[in-house]
């Protein structure tokens, strides 16, 4: 059946979701928009969502490869993908590999701390509330999760960050943290969704630590386009080896 793109259901910061002739299937589409410190700062990146929608595809495919279910059908333009439809868990998800940005200050800590350990956090994906960060018993007294769901949730971001850091580790890039979504399908299944791509992940380069990632725009350190395409460019020398 061909696919045919019919009204938006949804507009965030960064991307809107159209549905399509098959109920199960929505098309989401990458913006240049930019946004952080909770759409307080606001602007656009060239070409960012060609960037992140094509890294996104990268790595969820690598993902796949590797035992991870995820909402991504495929990619259907540059800046479009062809989704499964699912039901957002209003959780994000944050994992952090070495310490830095606000976790860094609020512990008045040096960036740049490699942990022994991940740091799991979770955050009430709600924006009027400006996400605030939660814990488990909050999210299942609030109901946006069971424990089951919970103990799911934990068991693949664990296998998503061990995947990530070798695939990023493999280009030269220190996976610091990333923020990831799950969502459930027309089965319940919980599969990874949303993206990540330099907007949702602290990338730094291994031998440098050049930032590579949209702390670029939070900072105003410049070259944020040439960042992502670098990510990309050896995203893509992965997929072509």
């Amino acid at each position: 059946m061909k696919i045919e793109k019919l009204e938006q259901i949804y507009e965030g910061k960064a991307k809107k979701i159209y549905s399509t002739n098959n109920e199960n299937e929505v098309i989401i589409y990458y913006k240049d928009d930019a946004t952080a410190f909770n759409n307080i700062k606001k602007g656009q990146i060239l070409n960012k969502g060609i960037l992140n929608a094509r890294i996104t595809t990268i790595i969820f495919e690598y993902l796949m490869k590797n035992g991870i279910k995820t909402h991504l059908i495929k990619n259907i333009s540059q800046r479009e993908q062809l989704c499964e439809r699912v039901t957002i868990i209003p959780l994000e998800v944050i994992v952090r590999n070495i310490l830095a940005g606000s976790t860094a200050k609020l512990f008045t800590m040096e960036e740049g701390l490699k942990l022994d350990t991940p740091i799991f956090e979770i955050c009430y994906k709600k924006d009027e509330l400006k996400d605030p960060m939660i814990n488990d018993s909050h999210a299942i007294a609030l109901k946006l999760a069971t424990r089951e769901e919970l103990d799911t949730i934990y068991r693949e971001t664990s296998k998503i960050n061990e995947l990530l850091k070798n695939l990023f580790g493999g280009i030269g890039i220190n996976l610091v943290d990333f923020k990831i979504e799950f969502g459930k399908d027309k089965d319940g299944n919980i599969v990874l969704a949303d993206e990540i791509s330099p907007d949702s992940c602290r990338l730094w380069d291994e031998k440098t630590d050049e930032k590579m990632d949209k702390d670029r725009f939070r900072r105003d350190l410049g070259n944020v386009e040439e960042a992502y395409i670098e990510v990309l460019k050896r995203l893509e020398s992965t997929v072509l080896v």
